[in-house]
């Protein structure tokens, strides 16, 4: 596939309303026109909000589960409407699909099939009949909406329903405003659910109408998205009815109903208290019902939420909304975007406008989430001092791109997001893994937090004091995971114990001390290796060698699972499980990749997932050590074979765009084996046969944005190698790039010499450059051309210039990426 047809893939043609219906085609018709406007002027003063499409990745093939609502940057409310059918983050383009109503709480880019939070939605109606005949059940009230309605864009999210009815939002971090556009003469209705979120979880609550304020309170107990069934969080909201006075009330009152004919309404009754159903099937449904006086054409609500208490929900809502318009709400939102988003700027002129619309919604999508919930704490975390986010849904997904590219630009936020995990660790004995619904989260490879705060302290440890991090204790923090074995290790932390004792985690083995899933014993040993890496990293910061040695020796343990012995498609060795007397229980290498032929066959967290790895194949995790991929090559025959297994790898359909330990590595490895051509013709391959501008943009779940971060990283040339200071030079989609650092004070400016939009296709074209031939760092050569150093470059700021050429036949120019056992990394910098 060449450019053009990319290009032309990713124009506006795609929203033709007869494929998707949603959203509306004017969506990308302005984007289209914004960053036209902006190629042919020469303003500084670029909108870089206008250039984002928060409906890339919504679609209902790829399953991308974005959340396209109104939010602000790390809001902990995201204002959209929930649909039927399989919507996780509540909106689904699927015309199919009929909306339940407009809810605040949300989640973007998970791939929990139950969807998560979604509470409080409310629903205009229309009730010609009166207040008795309103459709107040979750089945009686969805409905279809137009086609070509749906709009959004930073700050704002907005939908047509089929009976002419507009539901638009705006919001600040903990509350927003809701405007609904009426038919002309007819009498606004709405109804506001208590019981109902999106995975069904209502486990009791209450809810309060005051009308004489004009005001809602709820109060309910709901479980969590991807967790134990047994744990149940609070959530509260507080609805203003009155909008300042301008609006009246007429009727009012509460309802109940299930899907077997109960509905009833109580008019005047202003007070639910309702428990758990303990008999089971169905939610109890119930809510509010009112209408207002007068047959406005226009109702606005101020809603605001809490993890609190309801008099907290109301005070956020006054605090952060207060008397403001829809439309300064909507202003404040798009500034505090804006900002966000200037922090890269590229030279739009010179680059191919979907590269910009795709590295816009990438980073738009990369301060989506996780959910700033400060001052919002419950439980163990009740009035805690720290910074409190919620959704870290989950570390295993984010480590590896997300917080490598916060590195570059925003360390007061990723410092905020540390001290989080440090507080977990003071508040249940081990840092966070999952934390979804302010619960903690099913573990996916381990403790991958230690990445994450490992990837912090080795990039700022000479300002984590003035950020707020005690290094000290970030530190005991991540021993903890790495020593200390929880009671239960399926929400947090390690089965250390076994991996202590065995040098890897056994398959079958014997553990009297601690209780969780005992699968995925290949993976677990390849992330707990690297997640002792980490460890190893943040005790060389810190000055103590004896802990850096037997960290560097624990990391090596992921050689413990390789079995030479296996075969597959011709290539030898692959990782294993294995027995605790050191047996291989061999499996296919093709289990639970894309080429798997078995009828069925569980690859996940089920406890039948007999393949030793995690939503992965053992052709995927084979190329599973980032630390020390250097060793891989030479255990898989050395430089030659180890291009051609990867080059097979991709050629026979073994990678997976949109799975972590396919994108972890595989693309980039061949700078490993001195051959970084080959890496560029590979990202080439990955980006644009998997990544576009369509609702379908994505080739599986955002995943809390490691998707939006990975493509981020492609199209800026650049990859990161967690935990650790480098970033790996790979050719970028735009002539020219600046990131800013405002907290470092610093501005770095990359440059591509020769570069030429024709590259932005796979296979290159003959002759066309897109090649490094060479990098130099503030007017001196770099080392190498196949990986720079933050130290070198971003932290301190100046001018990258990366000269390409069409000429393939390069190497590193100097060492190739660091490898632990063969001496790299050997000092903080």
């Amino acid at each position: 596939m060449i450019m053009v047809g990319w290009l032309l893939a990713s124009a506006a043609a795609v929203y033709i309303s007869s494929i998707h219906a949603q959203p509306s085609p004017e969506v990308q018709v302005r984007i289209s026109a914004a960053i036209a406007a902006a190629r042919v002027s020469n303003s500084t003063d670029i909108d870089y909000t206008a250039f984002v499409n928060p409906f890339i990745g919504t679609d209902y093939t790829n399953y991308g589960d974005v959340c396209p609502g109104a939010s602000v940057p790390f809001g902990m409310v995201k204002f959209t409407t929930d649909f039927t059918g399989y919507a996780p983050a509540g909106y689904i383009s699927d015309p199919s699909q009929k909306a339940r109503g407009m809810s605040p709480l949300h989640d973007s880019g998970t791939g929990s099939s139950l969807g998560t939070y979604g509470n409080f939605e409310v629903m205009p109606l229309l009730c010609p009949s009166g207040f008795d005949t309103c459709t107040t059940t979750l089945a009686a009230r969805e409905r279809y909406r137009k086609n070509d309605s749906d709009d959004a864009y930073p700050g704002y999210f907005s939908l047509t329903l089929d009976n002419d009815i507009k539901m638009e939002a705006t919001s600040t971090r903990r509350a927003g405003l809701e405007r609904f556009t009426f038919p002309g003469g007819a009498k606004p209705y709405f109804v506001l659910d208590l019981a109902n979120d999106l995975p069904a979880s209502f486990a009791g609550g209450t809810l309060d109408i005051n009308p004489e304020n004009g005001r809602i309170t709820i109060s309910g107990h709901y479980g969590s998205s991807f967790g134990p069934g047994s744990y149940y969080y609070q959530a509260f909201a507080c609805y203003d009815l009155l909008n300042g006075g301008t609006q009246r009330l007429s009727e009012y009152g509460v309802w109940t109903g299930d899907t077997y004919g109960l509905d009833a309404k109580g008019l005047g009754q202003t007070h639910l208290n309702l428990s758990q159903n303990l008999i089971g099937g169905s939610i109890y449904q119930s809510g509010a019902l009112f209408s207002y006086e007068g047959n406005p054409k226009e109702v606005i609500l101020r809603v605001g939420v809490s993890f609190v208490s309801t008099d907290q929900a109301c005070a956020n809502a006054e605090e952060e909304v207060g008397t403001s318009s829809f439309e300064e709400i909507q202003k404040a939102s798009k500034a505090l975007w804006q900002e966000k988003l200037s922090k890269v700027e590229i030279d739009v002129v010179n680059t191919p406008p979907n590269v910009t619309e795709m590295l816009y919604s990438s980073l738009y999508r990369a301060s989506l989430t996780p959910n700033n919930a400060t001052l919002e704490t419950q439980g163990a975390f009740a009035n805690t001092t720290s910074f409190y986010f919620d959704s870290l849904y989950c570390s295993w997904d984010t480590f590896r791109t997300f917080y490598p590219l916060m590195t570059l630009h925003s360390p007061v936020e990723f410092a905020q997001i540390v001290d989080t995990y440090i507080d977990g660790w003071r508040k249940l004995g081990w840092m966070p893994e999952c934390r979804a619904n302010n619960l903690p989260g099913w573990t996916q490879g381990g403790s991958s937090g230690d990445n994450i705060v490992a990837q912090f302290a080795v990039n700022y440890h000479n300002e984590a004091q003035a950020l707020g991090i005690d290094l000290d204790e970030l530190y005991a923090a991540i021993v903890t995971d790495g020593q200390v074995n929880p009671p239960e290790w399926n929400t947090m932390g390690r089965q250390v114990n076994v991996y202590k004792q065995f040098s890897y985690v056994p398959f079958a083995v014997l553990d009297t001390g601690s209780t969780g899933r005992q699968t995925r014993e290949g993976s677990r040993t390849l992330e707990y290796a690297f997640e002792d890496f980490g460890i190893r990293q943040v005790a060389q910061v810190l000055g103590k060698t004896d802990d850096v040695e037997y960290y560097t020796n624990r990391s090596y343990w992921y050689r413990n699972v390789w079995d030479a012995t296996v075969d597959s498609d011709g290539y030898q060795g692959f990782m294993q499980k294995r027995f605790s007397n050191g047996t291989f229980y061999n499996t296919d290498p093709v289990d639970c990749s894309p080429k798997d032929t078995r009828s069925s066959q569980e690859c996940s967290l089920q406890e039948d997932n007999q393949s030793g790895f995690y939503e992965s194949s053992s052709w995927e995790y084979s190329w599973y050590a980032p630390h020390d991929t250097g060793y891989l090559v030479e255990l898989m025959g050395g430089n030659t074979t180890f291009t051609d297994r990867l080059d097979h790898f991709f050629e026979s359909g073994y990678f997976l765009a949109g799975n972590e330990p396919s994108f972890q590595q595989t693309p980039i490895g061949y700078h490993y084996a001195n051959q970084p051509w080959r890496s560029v013709d590979r990202v080439r391959d990955v980006v644009i046969n998997n990544f576009n501008i369509d609702i379908a943009g994505l080739p599986g779940n955002d995943d809390q944005a490691a998707m939006a971060t990975l493509l981020g990283f492609h199209l800026l040339g650049l990859y990161p190698v967690p935990s650790t200071s480098h970033y790996l030079i790979i050719s970028p989609f735009t002539p020219k790039y600046t990131i800013h650092n405002a907290y470092l004070n610093t501005s770095t400016t990359v440059t591509v010499t020769n570069y030429s939009p024709a590259s932005v296709a796979y296979p290159i074209p003959d002759g066309v450059p897109a090649y490094v031939k060479s990098v130099t760092i503030n007017g001196v050569p770099a080392k190498s051309r196949c990986y720079i150093d933050f130290y070198d470059t971003f932290r301190v700021g100046g001018e990258i210039e990366i000269v390409v050429t069409e000429d393939k036949t390069y190497d590193c120019g100097g060492p190739v990426p660091e490898s632990l056992s063969m001496g790299g990394f050997a000092s903080a910098r």
